[in-house]
């Protein structure tokens, strides 16, 4: 790897703390030889009040109270706790909290006297975990979740820390705020510039593939379909007309309709292409995660899926499969079209479903496809992504001030190639090369996914899926985590964000209607996208009605209006 200016910032922050030592408590310092002298009470009293006034002067000539760039200060043995999500995948021989990668990140830490703890948390039941930390006083000193309003509701009733003035100074946070950029760390934000929380930035938004057999569409003499008519007519075909002659086909696998996953408000590639408000930012910032209910055109997605479940082209039964299930059926051959996660077709970690396919069936292809084309504006393509930031970590108000200090600067740490990179691609020589452009390129990609790849993530706390400057450079790293897979991997995330992007939207506080009704809403939601979609075609537009009969009396028109106001208030309409 280059060479790195770390011992240089280091010894000159050694420097800097000899010359600038003052007194001690007790009653007595050590000169710069390390000899102990004795001095009065007085004179220590004195030195420390002029040391005080030092600090104060050069906060306000433009230097920041807290040093939070790694190396710019030397701690007196702080500790900190962080939290690590705990997903039981640790390889035989090591823990969560005991493996190479934390003894790694601990010594780092050590050089700067910061001692570092690591706190499992389960990643199935983390949110539960965090809001029981929180309201038992003990939350880590680094706690975090992806759901961004619990951390603006804990910071409105003052259970955390604004982190501003760790941050925000010119000499603070300075590897951090380079990796995280304005956008990003922004989102984070109040609307007065307090900063409730660092949120981690995503190396790219690209969320969902629509996959289709494609060695099927072409026995067929099929194109590829660009639009809902098109892939309704091809999954039928492919479904009735098997070229692999099996009579168990199920036709789509679409996106969230696994066991447990109606209660969520998804919206994929093909819901967008029946959606009307998707040219309207506010609009769409406001009914995000109330498409069901704002917007006319997602009745008509769902509707689609009526038609597709009295088909016979849904399972009968999948408001009782699992993802695992979903899986098996893509391995055997029974699903003709899915959507999932980008890269879902060839993830190692997800199953390698395309890899486990082709052993019984060679010539069988599975390819993402470009998002379907509007239904509603037929000229134009609109794609689901993420927001640019992921994770929110923020730190609880039982820090104290210095802990919160060494918090931001592991995370500055964190954000430098001696932190994060290191986190995420390892060693060069050991765990990857750099190719022609400079890109990381994994050496072993079974060997990394037992040596790093399974925590790499979960330690990388700024970003989410890596360490990366660029989308290009986590693109082709990540297709070489997939060998012989590699042109899969890039054209999934390439055509994953085509078009107009839809998602990653102003994030707003759920107003006090929304929280008060929210558990409502979830089980109406789930249990009426059940029955609208298992219901017999000529009963739909009744169920729907009444769908929307019950939302408007549990209060969601409340709810909207509250929504529409906060989000004119947060931008300044």
């Amino acid at each position: 790897m280059k060479k790195r200016l770390l011992a240089v910032v280091l010894a000159a922050t050694m420097v800097m703390g000899i010359t600038a030592c003052g007194g001690s408590q007790g009653g007595e310092s050590k000169s710069a030889g390390g000899s102990e002298t004795e001095t009065s009470s007085n004179e220590g009293q004195e030195a420390s009040e002029e040391a005080d006034a030092s600090e104060e002067a050069g906060a306000s000539e433009g230097g920041s109270k807290y040093q939070t760039t790694y190396g710019s200060k030397q701690f007196d043995g702080v500790t900190i706790q962080v939290e690590l999500f705990d997903r039981s995948n640790a390889p035989e021989g090591c823990t969560i909290t005991d493996n190479r990668w934390v003894d790694y990140a601990k010594e780092a830490m050590a050089e700067v006297g910061i001692n570092l703890e690591f706190v499992a948390v389960p990643r199935s039941d983390e949110v539960e975990k965090m809001q029981t930390m929180m309201a038992s006083g003990t939350a880590p000193t680094l706690t975090f979740t992806y759901t961004h309003n619990y951390a603006r509701d804990y910071y409105e009733s003052e259970g955390i820390w604004d982190l501003s003035e760790f941050i925000d100074g010119e000499d603070q946070a300075v590897n951090l705020k380079n990796y995280l950029r304005e956008k990003c760390l922004n989102t984070g934000r109040m609307p007065d510039g307090a900063l409730f929380g660092i949120v981690a930035r995503r190396a790219t938004v690209a969320s969902h593939n629509l996959f289709i057999r494609t060695d099927w569409l072409e026995e067929l003499g099929l194109d590829i379909p660009t639009n809902v008519e098109e892939l309704t007519e091809a999954i039928r075909l492919m479904a009735k007309e098997n070229p692999d002659g099996r009579t168990d086909i199920i036709g789509i696998w679409p996106l969230g309709l696994e066991s447990g996953a109606t209660i969520h408000p998804y919206v994929g590639n093909i819901a967008l292409s029946f959606m009307k408000n998707v040219n309207d930012e506010r609009q769409c910032t406001i009914q995000s995660g109330f498409e069901y209910y704002a917007d006319e055109g997602y009745r008509d997605y769902i509707q689609w899926l009526n038609q597709m479940y009295n088909e016979k082209l849904i399972n009968q039964e999948y408001f009782a499969q699992t993802g695992e299930q979903s899986q098996s059926y893509i391995v055997n051959g029974q699903i003709a079209c899915f959507e999932q996660n980008v890269g879902y077709n060839v993830d190692i970690l997800r199953g390698s479903l395309l890899q486990a396919l082709k052993v019984n069936d060679p010539s069988a292809e599975i390819e993402a496809i470009s998002p379907m084309y509007s239904s509603v504006y037929p000229d134009t393509q609109y794609t689901d992504v993420y927001g640019e930031g992921g994770m929110i970590i923020f730190c609880p108000k039982t820090a104290t001030a210095e802990e919160v200090e060494a918090a931001m600067t592991y995370l500055d740490w964190i954000a430098t190639e001696e932190g994060g990179f290191v986190f995420y691609h390892g060693f060069e020589g050991e765990h990857f090369e750099y190719n022609e452009n400079g890109v990381p390129i994994a050496k072993d990609a079974e060997y990394n996914a037992t040596d790093k790849d399974w925590i790499r993530a979960d330690l990388f706390l700024v970003g989410n899926q890596g360490y990366f400057q660029t989308v290009e450079d986590f693109n082709a790293s990540v297709a070489a985590d997939n060998p012989d897979y590699e042109q899969y991997v890039l054209d999934d995330y390439t055509k994953s964000t085509e078009g107009q992007n839809y998602g990653g939207f102003q994030q707003m506080d759920a107003p006090e209607s929304q929280k008060e009704i929210q558990t409502d809403l979830d089980l109406l939601r789930s249990e009426y996208m059940v029955k609208c979609i298992t219901c017999e075609s000529g009963s739909f537009d009744a169920l729907y009605d009444e769908f929307i009969e019950k939302l408007e009396a549990a209060g969601i028109k409340q709810v909207m209006e509250d929504r529409a106001a906060a989000y004119d208030a947060l931008t300044g309409n």
